[in-house]
């Protein structure tokens, strides 16, 4: 019986551990910092898109004023039309010249929040990329852990079913009831009259029972309920 105790009790520290990994904890908060990375990536591709689109209308305003530009001064090259035409047409080079300037600083204004939005996504990219690279490490160590502990159950998982056939259907399962009840410790040894499981001593009247117990009988603390497991060193 203290052998099947000390594997459960193995069993429930590997539970413990699997539950309470030090990656676990990380994880948890590198997902979420992940999350709000992926919200804030997802807003700067969305800005730097509609920049981007800023840029090519920016660009087409400016080409097709300059091509108006250029067809009006062949004109005026050409000597085409009368005077009132040429200077209307010299008018209207001049407001295009302007207009081309105020297109031109909008478009430049545009570029450079494109870069800044550019920028800003390579280092959210990167950020992530690091991220993921701890993650993906962490999840290695993770599941490297778990593999082992799950290897040690496995093997513990073998012997106590060796233990079990040799205790007994009946004493196992008073056992299991006990433990269930009794955070985790359904058998506890009985050492110099005190109850390892509650850690109380017991009175004369209980030892004197215990003494003129038989070998095969279950012995149980008053206080705790407990199996109790006779040594050399119980005082009965």
């Amino acid at each position: 019986m203290l052998d099947l105790q000390a594997l459960d009790t193995r069993l429930d520290q590997i539970a413990h551990r699997k539950a309470n990994l030090p990656e676990l904890g990380e994880l948890l908060a590198l997902n979420a910092e992940a999350s709000g990375l992926d919200d804030d990536l997802v807003r700067a591709q969305t800005a730097l898109g509609d920049i981007q689109r800023e840029i090519v209308k920016a660009d087409t305003d400016v080409q097709l004023v300059r091509e108006r530009s250029s067809r009006d001064q062949a004109r005026m090259e050409a000597g085409q039309g009368t005077a009132k035409d040429m200077q209307a047409l010299q008018h209207e080079v001049d407001s295009l010249a302007h207009r081309q300037s105020v297109l031109e600083d909008i478009e430049l204004e545009v570029m450079e929040r494109a870069e800044a939005l550019s920028a800003e996504v390579s280092k959210l990219e990167a950020a992530r990329a690091q991220l993921i690279l701890r993650v993906d490490e962490l999840k290695a160590f993770r599941d490297k852990a778990f593999a082992e502990l799950d290897s040690e159950v496995e093997q513990i998982g073998h012997s106590r079913n060796d233990v079990v056939a040799g205790v007994g259907e009946d004493l196992v399962g008073l056992y299991e009831k006990i433990r269930a009840s009794s955070g985790g410790i359904g058998a506890a040894v009985l050492r110099q009259r005190r109850c390892e499981g509650c850690n109380l001593e017991l009175n004369q009247g209980e030892m004197n029972r215990f003494t003129a117990a038989a070998q095969d009988e279950v012995l149980r603390c008053e206080e705790c309920r407990r199996i109790l497991i006779r040594t050399a060193e119980s005082g009965v």
